[in-house]
């Protein structure tokens, strides 16, 4: 079974230890990251994937009800407080539970039931069908609709802040969802990352060098840290 993965906002270091605390001590649950603003906070949501975001709402720059009120596309919230008077809001914008600082244990339970609960009542959108293997195909998220694309059309898929370009033989694609969840998604020997914004459709290029790879016409470039993996899978000997 896969693991919850949380991120914990809050500025205060303590109140962030013990929900990691708390996290660690239920095997469903696993600790993503831990941030002390909202603005790590959205960083860190554009690069990684997380399913259950523990968010105070008294913090530095930008609140925590301003700061949901900026995603597009948000994962589970669980909002934590010292105040009640927030309580109304918050569930308004949605979110799971709310919890009263200092959170006891036993009602950080009742709300990790109120997620399971939740994810067990939604029907479960059609991600992706390998079978066969020519027809594969994934289902996104765009204009209000889920549009089926055949992995075979895919050129490549680029990342743009808060959503992703998907860039195939015909049309572009755009979908407020992370390139992270996508990679997860994409069969690996069809796939490659190349850059933290790009990943390519391996079959479609047609060149590249240490620096850059053209895909559709288009060169995007290698990303240092993505260097080594890609001419290895590329079967280039840096």
């Amino acid at each position: 079974m896969q693991k919850i993965r949380c991120l914990v906002v809050d500025d205060e270091p303590l109140a962030a230890d013990v929900l990691e605390n708390y996290i660690g001590q239920l095997d469903s649950l696993t600790l993503a990251g831990k941030c002390y603003n909202a603005l790590d906070a959205l960083l860190f949501l554009q690069q990684h994937k997380v399913d259950l975001l523990f968010l105070d709402i008294q913090m530095p720059k930008l609140t925590g009800i301003d700061f949901l009120k900026t995603l597009p596309q948000r994962p589970k919230v669980i909002l934590t407080t010292a105040y009640r008077d927030y309580a109304l809001e918050g569930f308004e914008l949605n979110v799971l539970d709310y919890l009263l600082k200092p959170v006891p244990f036993e009602r950080f339970l009742a709300a990790i039931n109120k997620y399971h609960a939740a994810r067990e009542v939604q029907p479960a959108l059609p991600s992706m069908l390998i079978h066969p293997q020519q027809d594969a195909f994934i289902y996104l998220k765009a204009d209000k609709k889920m549009v089926k694309v055949f992995l075979r059309d895919i050129l490549y898929i680029e990342s743009l802040k808060d959503y992703v370009k998907v860039k195939t033989r015909g049309k572009e694609i755009v979908t407020y969802q992370r390139i992270t969840y996508l990679e997860e998604k994409l069969p690996d020997e069809q796939f490659l990352r190349i850059h933290r914004s790009y990943i390519v459709a391996i079959d479609k290029i047609q060149s590249f060098n240490s620096v850059f790879i053209e895909v559709g016409g288009q060169e995007l470039a290698i990303g240092r840290q993505y260097r080594p993996a890609v001419m290895k899978m590329l079967g280039v000997q840096e």
